[in-house]
């Protein structure tokens, strides 16, 4: 009894299956000969329910993309004005007036100068107590870099749900169709129809979404790492530029005789 069973399912998957093959290029034939439906029913709506949830992960997609193109950009990162301020406090070894400056400034670079320059240690002339200060911007950029990295993960969520989403759509679409075999016994396209193109629409809409959502997240992930990474080399040359300041009777003390500067 199990056997003539699992034969009997067999055959008919087998037949769902070549119909799908079978009728699918007859579905694309009819979809380009006029017809009554408009290419948003053809294409989108007779996805059926699934399509609602494929659809909010489009406008999702959409709405991180632009929340990231505005939130990573280098004016909220490393603005060159401040930049070139915060430089010509710390060449002057005005630390203060850099804090101040810092403080005052939205930016990642002044909130990060802000948190990690009171650290410096004027008992140490040789590095002005480097190693505090780097520890306190590695402390800082942890913190801050989670927070932006989350709004970029949601768009690597995205990626791997509407595949997902999809392939729902994709087994919903081979249940019915199943179903209506069950029904009436025979593999008839013109009653396989609708299934088969609830399969196909949602698994297209699936990948359609997920592909730009991987190449979004690569994008946003390597945006976000080089404007940090500018930040902490901006971070470095004000540390370098007090640090020589502060020592610069024992720089040129090492130069030697007679070579130019």
């Amino acid at each position: 009894m199990i056997e003539k069973l699992q034969n009997r399912a067999g055959r008919t998957a087998a037949a769902v299956i070549t119909t799908v093959f079978v009728t699918a290029p007859m579905l694309m034939a009819q979809d380009a000969t006029p017809g009554d439906k408009n290419a948003l029913q053809k294409y989108v709506l007779d996805g059926g329910a699934t399509m609602i949830f494929i659809g909010l992960a489009v406008l999702a997609l959409i709405a991180l993309c632009v929340f990231n193109f505005i939130n990573l950009t280098k004016s909220k990162f490393c603005p060159d004005d401040l930049k070139m301020a915060l430089m010509d406090h710390m060449t002057n070894c005005r630390v203060r007036s850099a804090i101040e400056l810092a403080a005052s400034h939205p930016s990642y670079l002044g909130r990060m100068m802000a948190y990690s320059l009171p650290n410096i240690d004027a008992t140490r002339p040789e590095d002005l107590g480097r190693d505090q200060i780097e520890d306190a911007i590695a402390d800082f950029s942890i913190n801050e870099n989670r927070k932006s990295m989350t709004w970029v993960n949601y768009i690597s969520l995205v990626a791997q749900a509407a595949p997902m989403l999809g392939l729902l759509g994709t087994v919903i679409g081979m249940v019915q169709a199943f179903g209506i075999l069950a029904e009436t016994g025979s593999a008839d396209p013109a009653q396989l129809a609708g299934s088969i193109s609830v399969a196909l629409l949602t698994t297209m809409w699936g990948l359609i979404t997920a592909i730009p959502s991987l190449l979004a997240y690569f994008f946003f992930k390597n945006r976000l790492n080089n404007l940090v990474a500018e930040c902490h080399h901006a971070a470095e040359d004000l540390i370098n530029a007090s640090v020589q300041t502060v020592n610069q009777d024992a720089y040129l003390a090492k130069i030697p005789e007679g070579v130019a500067v």
